[in-house]
């Protein structure tokens, strides 16, 4: 039996750190308040996305981040990770974040022949982030147009029949409006039959966002003279110089919605509409 008096060798382990506990893991949640170590930015968490987390501080300036280790919570060490996904608030148990009953393991249908067309990018996003994990289910493309002027030259293009139906979300449906007019020529048109063009009130999809999400009790109105994203962000007090600032921005907004109950009832409707016609076909 061999006696070690002297027990181990120091030397054989990491003896400066042997009583260090690890890094505590902390999800990165929305609105956390986290500092990156290295550079000593500080913010709140916006979101999360591949493997980043987005940092707001309170200048209104957002940085991205990788998670991992580098944080400092309360002045204390952390090794940071993307949250665990759970019902959104608003959201009840067992249910998507449109509201529909869930079904899970459910595979992405095969793409139906129908779609859905809406103005821009911004609109695409937000139907994705509320209505994504019905439309896979269903089956059901959503395509943005960059805009509406050309949408009877698109749709004759397209070619809708009772088989291949096409939705259209529009902003701004008001009556007397541009928007109104198009779609007015869209339904006396030779699709009629086979197009349901729906559409909001607001300016902007940017608007179907509650504006108590982000903190106001109201959106500002900017003056016609104005481009109207770059308004409100100036209007907020964000940055807007760059079309980077207003990507940035929307987002900043989009960051803020999780469920149906973060949209205005104006929008959800006509979403849900133009989901029933062209699985309806």
């Amino acid at each position: 039996m061999n006696d070690d008096r002297y027990g181990s060798d120091v030397l054989a382990t990491d003896w400066k750190n042997s009583r260090r506990k690890p890094a505590e893991r902390v999800e990165a949640e929305r609105d956390l308040v986290i500092e990156d170590a290295g550079t000593g930015f500080c913010g709140a968490v916006l979101h999360v996305e591949n493997s980043a987390v987005h940092l707001e501080d309170r200048h209104g300036r957002v940085r991205a981040f990788p998670l991992g280790l580098g944080f400092l919570l309360d002045g204390v060490p952390v090794d940071l990770v993307a949250p665990t996904r759970r019902p959104s608030a608003g959201a009840m148990p067992g249910r998507t974040a449109s509201g529909s009953l869930a079904v899970p393991e459910a595979r992405a249908r095969v793409a139906r022949a129908s779609r859905i067309f809406v103005e821009g990018r911004h609109d695409a996003e937000l139907v994705e982030k509320v209505w994504g994990d019905d439309l896979r289910i269903e089956g059901v493309v959503v395509e943005y147009l960059d805009g509406v002027d050309d949408l009877a030259s698109l749709l004759a293009d397209f070619g809708p029949t009772p088989t291949r139906r096409v939705g259209v979300l529009v902003d701004h449906l008001v009556p007397g409006s541009k928007e109104s007019r198009i779609a007015e020529r869209v339904r006396s048109g030779p699709h009629g039959a086979n197009v349901l063009v729906v559409g909001h009130p607001f300016v902007d999809v940017w608007q179907a966002v509650r504006p108590e999400r982000l903190g106001i009790a109201a959106w500002p109105v900017v003056p016609r003279s104005i481009e109207w994203k770059h308004g409100i962000c100036e209007a907020l007090g964000w940055p807007h110089g760059t079309q980077a600032d207003i990507a940035r921005a929307w987002q900043r907004i989009l960051g803020r919605v999780s469920t149906y109950a973060d949209l205005e009832p104006a929008l959800l409707g006509r979403v849900e509409e133009l989901i029933d016609f062209v699985t309806a076909a």
